[in-house]
C-alpha cells in the first residue's frame, strides 16, 4: 500500500498552482461583471461552487491509470452520444431552446450542457483508437494512414452532426479542433496531410470569399439564409451592425480599448456589456486591468498548455500522450477563439474562457479533463518509483 505522504508527492503541484490562479482571476473578474445589477444571482459564488465539483471529478478520475481510461472509453463515449442524442428529441420542457439553440438539459436546480462532457469523452475515444491503430498496424504504409484518418473522422462525426442539429457553431468548431489536434500527433504521413489541409484550407478561402462578394450562390446553392452571414460581416464592419449583431463586440473592444495600459481598477468599469460575465470576461478584464492584467492572462494559458506539452513529452504512456494532445487542442482553441472574438480578431462564436468564464457545464467539463491530466503524473511516479513492498 502507498501511505498518504506517497500519494501527496504524487500530485501535479505546478498544474493546481496555474488552476489555482485561474480560479482567482475568475473569481475577480465574475465579481466585477456583477455591479452592472443586471442579475441577482450570486455568479461568484456559484462560480466557485463549481471550481468544488470539478475538484471532485478530478479526485474522482485521478487513480484511473491509462488502462482503466482506455476501457471505459467507449462507454462515456456512447453515454455521450446518447445524451446529445436524446437532447434532440427531448421536450422543451426538460431540454428549452435558448437563443435559438437546443444545448442544455434544464431540471429545477440543475442546467447541463452535455456537449462540454461530451468534449472530454471525445479525447479518451480517440486516443484510444490511435493505440489500438498502431499495436495492429506498426508497419506503416499509405492505406494504413489512410485507414486511421478514416476511423478518426468518423469517430468525430457523430457527436460533430448531433452538436450541429442543435446548432452549436462553437463547440462543433471546438470538435474540428480536437480531431486536428489528434490527427497531428497521429503519425500520418504528411504526403497525406498536406493536400488534405491544403484542400481544407482552400475551400475555406472559397467560401468565405463567396460570403463576400457571392453570397447569392450559397444561398442559391446551399440553402444558406442571409442572416447566417450576420455574424461574418459584423465581424469584419462591427460598427455597421453596432445596433443588432455587431452590439457586443463594438462594447468589447471599447472596454478593452478603453483600459489601456493600466486599467481603470478593480470594480471601476465604464463601458456596459450584457452577459460580461460569461463569453465576454475578457473584455472586463481588459477593461479593469488594462494591457499589464490582460498579458498576465493570456501567459497563465501559455503557462498550462506549456505544462501540459511538456508532460506530453515525458511520459512514457503512449495513451497519454495522445490524450494530452486532445486535452491541448481544446484548450487552445477555446482561449485562441475566445480571446481573438473578444478583440475583433475572430468572430463570435460563443465559446467561453476556460476557467475563467462563468458557467458550470464548461467549467466542470475542462476540470474533468484536468483530471486525466492529473491522473498522468499520480500514476506513472507510482510505476516508476514504487517498490515490491508498497
Amino acid at each position: 500500500m502507498t501511505s498518504p505522504k506517497q500519494n501527496s508527492s504524487r500530485i501535479d503541484y505546478g498544474l493546481v498552482l496555474i488552476l489555482l490562479m485561474m480560479f482567482l482571476v475568475s473569481c475577480l473578474a465574475i465579481y466585477s461583471a456583477q455591479t452592472t445589477g443586471q442579475y441577482a444571482d450570486n455568479f461568484v459564488m456559484k462560480q466557485a461552487i463549481f471550481y468544488i465539483i470539478g475538484t471532485g471529478f478530478i479526485a474522482l478520475v485521478i487513480s484511473f491509470d491509462s488502462e482503466q481510461l482506455m476501457g471505459i472509453s467507449w462507454y462515456v463515449y456512447g453515454f455521450g452520444i446518447l445524451l446529445l442524442a436524446f437532447l434532440i428529441i427531448a421536450p422543451d420542457s426538460i431540454a428549452p431552446v435558448v437563443n435559438g439553440a437546443k444545448s442544455w438539459y434544464q431540471v429545477p436546480g440543475l442546467s447541463l450542457q452535455p456537449s462540454e462532457f461530451m468534449k472530454v469523452f471525445l479525447i479518451l475515444a480517440l486516443a484510444r483508437v490511435l493505440v489500438l491503430h498502431h499495436q495492429k498496424y506498426s508497419a506503416r504504409t499509405t492505406q494504413s494512414d489512410w485507414l486511421l484518418l478514416g476511423k478518426l473522422c468518423l469517430v468525430t462525426a457523430f457527436p460533430l452532426l448531433l452538436v450541429m442539429q442543435q446548432p452549436d457553431l462553437g463547440t462543433s468548431l471546438v470538435f474540428m479542433s480536437i480531431l486536428l489536434g489528434m490527427i497531428f500527433v497521429s503519425g500520418i504521413s504528411w504526403r497525406i496531410l498536406l493536400p488534405l489541409f491544403g484542400s481544407i484550407t482552400a475551400a475555406a478561402t472559397a467560401i468565405f470569399y463567396m460570403v463576400l462578394w457571392h453570397p447569392g450562390i450559397l444561398e442559391k446553392y446551399l440553402g444558406v439564409k442571409q442572416y447566417q452571414f450576420g455574424r461574418i460581416y459584423s465581424w469584419l464592419d462591427p460598427y455597421n451592425y453596432e445596433s443588432s449583431t455587431g452590439f457586443h463586440l463594438t462594447r468589447s473592444l471599447l472596454a478593452i480599448g478603453s483600459g489601456q495600459t493600466m486599467g481603470k481598477g478593480f470594480s471601476e468599469r465604464e463601458v456596459y456589456l450584457p452577459e460580461s460575465h460569461t463569453d465576454f470576461i475578457f473584455s472586463i478584464i481588459g477593461e479593469e486591468y488594462g494591457f499589464i492584467g490582460s498579458s498576465i492572462v493570456v501567459s497563465l494559458f501559455f503557462l498550462l498548455i506549456y505544462h501540459l506539452t511538456k508532460l506530453a513529452l515525458s511520459t512514457k504512456v503512449v495513451y497519454y500522450t495522445y490524450m494530452c494532445a486532445g486535452v491541448i487542442a481544446m484548450i487552445t482553441f477555446h482561449a485562441f477563439q475566445n480571446i481573438g472574438m473578444t478583440i475583433g480578431l475572430l468572430p463570435i462564436t460563443g465559446i467561453p474562457l476556460p476557467f475563467i468564464s462563468y458557467g458550470g457545464s464548461s467549467l466542470m467539463g475542462n476540470m474533468l479533463a484536468m483530471g486525466l491530466i492529473f491522473s498522468i503524473t499520480f500514476n506513472e511516479r507510482h510505476y516508476m518509483f514504487s517498490s515490491d513492498n508498497d
